[in-house]
């Protein structure tokens, strides 16, 4: 049944037409405008000024017939407890673009119903995140996705707009700024002037990387096996790209690989510093290869201005001063480093010089 036929919905909708203010088309009343940062660790959700959904890319199948079991926290924590034989944690966002269509678009819908319900009078427009330089095969599959899922309109913006315009930048002067976004799968750095990305660079190095890159430093130095989660865990507690002046530590548990049982060892920062030297490296060779293209106008304005570094990946502690010792350029951490791109895509969407100029698709 068409939700408007209910005779309530009716009468609710015809009395708040009635008491409209004159110039104020009914949609704008009703539309919900939301900014989408879709990450290939998490997706957060941009509403009126706030984030309304922050979740994990993550999507429990069963391995027989791949029917969906937990969308988003509840499939995390699943993550290496459950019989991959049984069920299957898949991320269906890969480098930063999609990798299932199909799961991709189920997500969406889940994370939408969360936020408007699953009956709703009026679709939302959104504007979805896309990292620098994809092809137009992978935009559109992220836009046939975002209406697929339930969305009335679609806008794609480029990661690195959003994340600039989401942590303040003025970026529709012609004064350069640069911006760079190290998310979970892929790192952008970009120089943006006027409403444009002018340079920009991606390398496929992000939090899964070091993540991976604690994995086997710690196999390889104690003879014990991780998970994913674990290693997140001690990139987050005492975690840092620089040595720090106060030594952390944690302990930490994980499988011995020669007697194959439980075994608890202690980790410190310092040894999480030399596990991430190499995506640390990658990351910073992205910031270089930017750097080394930039006209020299837009250079001067970077050095004045300095650096902005956003995503989940800038918050590894000393990351601001790691990337300031290897390019020379004075780096600084967003205030709002994680939710910059899902605040950027939101804001977009409420500014017309800069719809004028978003990706089409």
């Amino acid at each position: 049944m068409n939700d408007l036929a209910h005779p309530g919905c009716v009468v609710y909708f015809n009395v708040v037409l009635m008491s409209l203010p004159d110039g104020v088309e009914p949609m704008a009343l009703f539309d919900k405008k939301l900014g989408v940062d879709l990450g290939t660790v998490n997706v957060l959700i941009y509403e009126n000024g706030q984030i309304v959904l922050q979740e994990p890319s993550l999507v429990a199948l069963t391995a027989e017939d791949e029917r969906i079991v937990e969308i988003g926290q509840p499939a995390r924590e699943m993550l290496g407890r459950v019989d991959d034989e049984d069920i299957q944690i898949v991320r269906p966002l890969r480098d930063g673009v999609i990798a299932d269509y199909e799961v991709t678009e189920a997500m969406l819908r889940h994370f939408f119903d969360k936020i408007a319900g699953r009956i709703r009078l009026f679709k939302p427009t959104v504007m979805m995140s896309v990292p620098f330089g994809v092809t137009s095969v992978e935009k559109r599959a992220v836009h046939e996705a975002a209406l697929a899922a339930g969305a009335r309109e679609a806008h794609l913006i480029w990661e690195p707009l959003a994340a600039a315009i989401g942590a303040g930048l003025p970026v529709g002067t012609p004064a350069g700024d640069m911006v760079v976004n190290i998310g979970g799968g892929i790192t952008e750095a970009a120089v943006v002037t006027m409403n444009n990305i002018v340079r920009a660079e991606s390398g496929r190095v992000g939090g899964l990387r070091q993540d991976e890159a604690i994995i086997n430093y710690v196999r390889r130095k104690y003879n014990l096996t991780v998970g994913q989660p674990t290693a997140e865990s001690i990139k987050i507690q005492v975690g840092a790209a620089v040595n720090l002046p106060e030594e952390m530590t944690m302990e930490v548990q994980g499988r011995d690989n020669v007697s194959g049982l439980p075994k608890t060892i202690g980790v410190s920062t310092g040894e999480v510093v030399e596990a991430l030297q190499e995506p640390l490296s990658m990351i910073a060779d992205v910031v270089k290869a930017v750097l080394g293209t930039t006209p020299p106008e837009l250079a001067s304005d970077i050095i004045d201005r300095g650096i902005v570094l956003t995503g989940g990946g800038a918050l590894l502690r000393g990351m601001d001063q790691f990337l300031t010792r290897e390019t020379g350029v004075p780096c600084y951490r967003a205030d709002n480093a994680m939710i910059s791109v899902a605040v950027g895509a939101g804001r977009a969407l409420e500014d017309p010089a800069i719809l004028r100029r978003i990706v089409q698709v």
